[in-house]
């Protein structure tokens, strides 16, 4: 397996596919998943002649296990020292939910030259708890109640979400897959809690106004009308006024998880963004 050693000790787990020289794409997963969540996309590109990468974040998935550095900041100067390492240039960045936060930061501090595109996907910014600044957001109780069901039955609590709202599992005539869930199960319990707790405020109150405003590549939103999980109204809608170059694709009736459930919808539209 390939690792990249951080300042601080922390082995970051990384995968990388395909020709070197091939334009890469860049994978940044949801919480509390790892790499694995992005095997339909990494197949998928992989088959049309892309580089494809996709790490664990630190404390999630093959990563170590930290009790420090669960930030933002900290995600990003592992993005920073894993493209460093790559060498990778003219990437895309492609962030899902607490993924896409971890890109829009990497992408706004990126050395000039490494990023090409980014798109964001079901994703937290600009910032996702309610405030007077941010009057729309979800109440911080919300995320406690992540937090309480993490410490008190983290395993249980890791099906109830992919069985649930994640997917969209809950909705009348829902076609569930227990393979879906169960896979969600595997990845969240291979990290460790105490990452997986400190990642709650993480991607729930960090602000990514200042980043979207900053990025100067072209940004493609796609969010699902029926996010469960990042409301759309609170994210994608208002995301798309902050970047400069930016486009936005609502898809209707479809989930956070929807990379997965509709990989075929999602994969052929990415496609064609980047090649545009």
């Amino acid at each position: 397996m390939s690792y990249v050693k951080m300042k601080d000790g922390t082995e970051i787990f990384f995968k990388d596919w395909g020709p070197k020289t091939a334009q890469p794409i860049v994978f940044h997963h949801g919480w509390p998943l790892s790499a694995d969540d992005w095997d339909a996309q990494m197949m998928f590109f992989l088959d049309k002649g892309f580089r494809v990468i996709a790490h664990d974040r630190r404390g999630h998935g093959r990563s170590t296990q930290t009790d420090t550095g669960n930030e933002m900041d900290t995600y990003a100067a592992d993005v920073i020292a894993l493209a460093a390492s790559l060498d990778l240039k003219n990437a895309v960045h492609v962030g899902h939910s607490t993924g896409g936060g971890e890109a829009t930061r990497y992408v706004a501090r990126a050395e000039k030259g490494r990023v090409a595109k980014a798109v964001l996907i079901g994703a937290v910014p600009p910032v996702m708890v309610k405030s007077d600044k941010n009057p729309g957001g979800l109440p911080i109780e919300v995320f406690d109640g992540f937090r309480s069901g993490l410490v008190a039955n983290r395993a249980q609590n890791f099906y109830d979400i992919p069985a649930g709202p994640f997917y969209g599992f809950n909705r009348p005539g829902a076609k569930v897959s227990q393979g879906i869930i169960d896979n969600w199960w595997r990845q969240g319990m291979m990290g460790g809690i105490k990452a997986h707790y400190d990642c709650i405020k993480a991607f729930s109150e960090t602000d990514f106004t200042e980043d979207l405003k900053k990025i100067d590549v072209p940004v493609l939103i796609m969010h699902g009308d029926d996010d469960q999980i990042v409301p759309i109204a609170d994210s994608a809608h208002l995301a798309i006024k902050l970047v400069k170059k930016g486009t936005l694709k609502i898809y209707p009736g479809l989930p956070h998880g929807m990379a997965t459930t509709h990989a075929d919808v999602i994969n052929a539209d990415l496609l064609a963004w980047i090649k545009s």
